[in-house]
């Protein structure tokens, strides 16, 4: 039995003292995609960036009915600031949970732990996997899965699956979102940080999250990493024998000649490369797998090039090409509705 995290909604955000929302980015991001689990904000200044949601105490936060607590930002570094420590002391003394995407584990500093002890709550280091994750099966599953796939790390993988998780349930198509990384599982309030996981487990892992479901039900599972990143390529390839995808999305930023970070030796594949590599591999477990369409990242590009350049791609692979955040993802969710 796999113990998944399952986050007590709604949320209390913890923004500490960000003050630009790219430094708060998990919170914003909570509270664009769930705004209906985003109960209120914590800030510690005045100046501190606000998402729009009404400030609160962790008494009030309590007393209207908050379940988890979610560090919502990550300072430099990763670790906790010993300042915070009180605060998380509060919120656990106050009945609620708390959930972190930090690299410093909150079970590991020994006043909070004891406090949780004390309390009875739970503390979700969500970078931390569950426990006894199988080996994968390779078995067919019931239910519809689709992957999102990237030439690269950070290409829009996490937000293309939320859009299009979100677009299907809009429309009335039963569809979850399949977390696999920390800002994914805070958004969603569960799922697994697949990077955290034993290399022999991975797939297994993916099976997990994506269990058996309804003939008409898709799974819409975050990718991760790429199959051309140096570093990242195992993740990917366990993603995809676990997913068995029906369908994948390939992710793709504009413009982008090499490997983001210290890669510069090693160049973006050529889409139609990155297509058929993924294909070819995740055909050992779904061998109908399709490409559904690309997700591109136009932001470097001005409306007019922007179209240019998707209607391009769209004559050149034949699938439709969306920018998630420019376009939306219709034309992609009118392809699944017609499935289902």
């Amino acid at each position: 039995m796999v113990d998944m995290i399952e986050l007590r909604k709604p949320y209390l955000l913890f923004l500490g003292d960000a003050e630009k929302e790219i430094d708060a980015k998990t919170a914003a991001g909570i509270a664009y995609w769930r705004p209906e689990d985003s109960l209120a904000q914590l800030r510690l200044e005045e100046n501190t960036v606000d998402l729009g949601l009404p400030d609160m105490t962790v008494m009030e936060a309590a007393s209207a009915g908050a379940g988890t607590f979610i560090i919502g930002l990550a300072p430099l570094g990763g670790d906790l600031p010993e300042s915070w420590v009180s605060i998380c002391i509060d919120v656990l003394e106050a009945g609620m949970d708390i959930a972190s995407g930090l690299h410093t584990r909150l079970a590991d500093i020994p006043p909070i732990a004891d406090a949780a002890k004390r309390t009875g709550q739970n503390i979700f280091d969500v970078r931390e996997p569950p426990t006894g994750l199988p080996c994968g099966t390779g078995k067919k599953r019931t239910g519809k899965r689709l992957l999102t796939v990237g030439t690269d790390c950070c290409v829009g993988k996490m937000y293309t699956a939320l859009a299009i998780d979100a677009g299907l349930r809009q429309r009335g198509v039963s569809s979850t979102f399949c977390a696999t990384g920390q800002t994914g599982i805070l958004i969603q309030g569960s799922g697994i940080c697949i990077d955290a996981v034993v290399s022999d487990f991975l797939s297994g892992s993916v099976e997990v999250l994506s269990p058996d479901n309804e003939p008409d039900h898709w799974d819409v599972i975050e990718g991760q990493g790429s199959l051309f990143h140096p570093a990242y390529a195992g993740v990917s390839l366990g993603l995809l024998h676990g997913a068995q995808a029906d369908a994948l999305v390939l992710c793709h930023e504009i413009g982008r000649m090499t490997i983001d970070g210290d890669f510069a030796d090693y160049l973006i594949p050529e889409l139609d490369e990155a297509i058929e590599t993924n294909l070819v591999l995740a055909r050992r477990t779904n061998k109908t797998v399709k490409i559904l369409g690309i997700a591109v990242n136009s932001s470097n590009l001005d409306e007019g090039q922007a179209q240019k350049v998707m209607s391009e791609l769209e004559g050149i692979h034949g699938v439709p090409v969306v920018d998630p955040v420019r376009t939306g993802v219709t034309k992609l969710v009118d392809l699944l509705e017609k499935t289902t």
